[in-house]
């Protein structure tokens, strides 16, 4: 991979995560602003309530995403981005350009889905 191909997904990377914590900066505030314990309909509060679990699995969500966006950045800087965790080849630009996250080639990819829905897992 070239230095601008390196660039290009860095600075990819980069905005993707920032654009995340922001988001997550937004939705922590609006966690605390949305306290089910001061309503005092009961409906009121189970409504409230699954609303704060949604807001929660997508917080989760997104942290995991974060998660996977640094692990990337840091394959950007060590040299290792781009390539396939599992067989070592490179995993094509178009691939990553769709999705700058991923570690594995597709066959690599097709192979474990294939393992998951055998084993069902």
């Amino acid at each position: 991979m070239s230095g601008a191909q390196q660039d290009h997904f860095m600075d990819i990377l980069t905005r993707a995560k920032e654009k995340l914590l922001a988001e997550e900066a937004d939705r922590a505030s609006q966690l605390q602003e949305n306290d089910a314990s001061n309503l005092p309909d009961p409906l009121d509060q189970g409504t409230n309530e699954g609303v704060f679990h949604n807001q929660l699995r997508t917080r989760d969500r997104e942290s995991q995403l974060v998660r996977k966006i640094n692990r990337a950045i840091d394959c950007l800087k060590t040299g290792s981005y781009g390539y396939c965790e599992a067989c070592g080849c490179e995993i094509p630009i178009r691939r990553l350009e769709a999705r700058p996250i991923v570690t594995k080639c597709i066959d690599c990819k097709e192979r474990d889905e294939l393992r998951e829905r055998q084993l069902g897992q």
